[in-house]
């Protein structure tokens, strides 16, 4: 058998590519919308894919099924779930597919897959049990998609805070109690292959480590650990779980109704700072620009989004990017494709052009007007909040907020703002802190596109909220 568990650091997510060596097929499970990586791959080994398939309809990426089935592999995809949660573009369409249930199976060359519905994550979840039939008909493992983690379970309230179906993360919860309890069952001896790891959003305690085994995680995954009966479990779960990013809804809408063909990876053209700025004002637009955090507040282009393009980069662009907005790229030549596929794995494909760091640069020695943010320190800050000269807005999570904060704070996860952008006042100043400076940032960045006057508070909130009295 072989088996290849393929790994994208921005988002955590494991893919999977599985074939039989005896007769050359392959079955990528979990793909995202990029499928010429996995077709290397294949190619590489030996191996055509001839299937695909996935665990659940995902809300933190846009899948790659409906990029294979339009190149003719046939794709398998749950049909557990209520109404609401169906795959609306397989049904019925002309696509090769096959609608899966618990129980059924179906294989590839040798190798034979067991469906089992694991609900609780999303209503429709499937997990896949994995056998090598050419040595023996028993599972070796389970690729667990976002039901099983290392060291957690997926997160049960996406339905409501992420989807907008009220009500629903209580009876979510519930749900995957009653999963985890059949997970209680399987052998310990399974291993098991997660959907995703550490610095996803789709749970709240990720591992770092790509696999475990059913038996680890029976003895040591806290999550399972608290389903000692529904009421702890429900409670336990939900607890603490952060804000999804605001892309999260849209992920879920287009990966349900079907992603819009891709095709062909956007190349962008490369253009002058002043052609930009000139499409920007005359067309609309984002200009993106993904330099380090301090060259930003020293000189940016105004109206400008900030967005570093390191693995907060797909949370931040789409939470901050509308999909129909044009997009222009303030990045490294060599990044440049690095950050088209970013924002295409997460359904932001209109990317028109970009510039370099370094254009930007000239641009301003040859006299060209850049803009700065007005950066502080907690120190200053507390001088301000004193004189009632400004508003202190918090953008970290809400239970990070819950643990600690400057009195008088307003607090917006910074993945949210974009949406509640009318809750914060624009009579006076607004400083924006975080952690340690790296959310309000981009946050500070957003604000200043909306025409709020801001003061970037630049400092760790621990020390000062240890060592201050308020």
């Amino acid at each position: 058998m072989f088996f290849q568990q393929i790994f994208e650091e921005k988002l955590a997510q494991y893919a999977y590519l599985i074939g039989c060596q005896a007769t050359g097929e392959a079955i990528v499970v979990d793909p995202m919308r990029d499928i010429n990586r996995y077709i290397e791959i294949a190619e590489k080994n030996n191996m055509k894919i001839i299937a695909a398939t996935e665990t659940h309809i995902h809300a933190d990426y846009l899948s790659g099924l409906r990029e294979f089935a339009e190149n003719g592999v046939k794709v398998l995809v749950s049909d557990e779930g209520n109404a609401d949660w169906k795959y609306e573009w397989v049904i019925g369409s002309d696509y090769e597919h096959e609608l899966l249930k618990d129980g059924d199976d179906f294989s590839i060359g040798n190798i034979k897959f067991t469906v089992k519905h694991t609900p609780g994550h999303t209503p429709e979840h499937l997990s896949f049990l994995v056998a090598d039939g050419a040595a023996t008909e028993e599972p070796m493992g389970i690729l667990s998609g976002d039901f099983i983690f290392v060291g957690d379970v997926g997160r049960p309230d996406l339905l409501e805070t992420a989807a907008g179906q009220k009500g629903a993360m209580q009876e979510s919860a519930k749900v995957m109690y009653e999963s985890i309890q059949k997970f209680k069952e399987m052998p310990e001896y399974w291993q098991v292959w997660p959907g995703h790891g550490a610095g996803s959003a789709c749970g709240k305690a990720l591992g770092a480590i790509p696999e475990s085994t059913v038996g680890y995680e029976q003895r040591f995954n806290n999550s399972i650990l608290a389903a000692i009966n529904e009421e702890e479990f429900v409670d336990y779960i939900l607890d603490g779980q952060p804000e999804p990013p605001l892309y999260f809804a849209r992920m879920k809408r287009d990966n349900r109704k079907g992603p819009k063909v891709l095709g062909e990876i956007p190349q962008p053209e490369r253009m002058s700072i002043e052609q930009m700025i000139g499409k920007v004002r005359i067309s609309g637009g984002v200009i993106l620009d993904t330099r380090d955090r301090h060259e930003f507040m020293d000189g940016h282009i105004q109206g400008s989004l900030l967005s570093p393009l390191n693995k907060a980069f797909n949370t931040v662009a789409g939470s901050y990017i509308r999909e129909e907005e044009q997009i222009y790229l303030i990045v490294d030549m060599e990044k440049v494709q690095e950050a088209v596929l970013d924002l295409i794995r997460i359904g932001l494909d209109n990317i028109a052009g970009f510039v370099t760091p370094n254009q930007l640069k000239e641009f301003a020695e040859k006299g060209g007007e850049l803009f700065t943010t007005e950066t502080i320190d907690f120190k200053k800050t507390k001088e301000y909040l004193d004189e009632g000269e400004a508003h202190l807005l918090d953008v970290r999570k809400q239970s990070e907020f819950e643990e600690g904060h400057i009195p008088g704070a307003q607090n917006i996860a910074h993945t949210r703002l974009l949406d509640r952008l009318d809750e914060v006042p624009k009579d006076k100043p607004v400083m924006v802190s975080c952690r340690s400076g790296r959310r309000s940032a981009v946050a500070s960045a957003l604000l200043e596109r909306e025409d709020f006057v801001v003061k970037y508070v630049d400092d760790t909130i621990e020390e000062w909220l240890k060592n201050t009295e308020y």
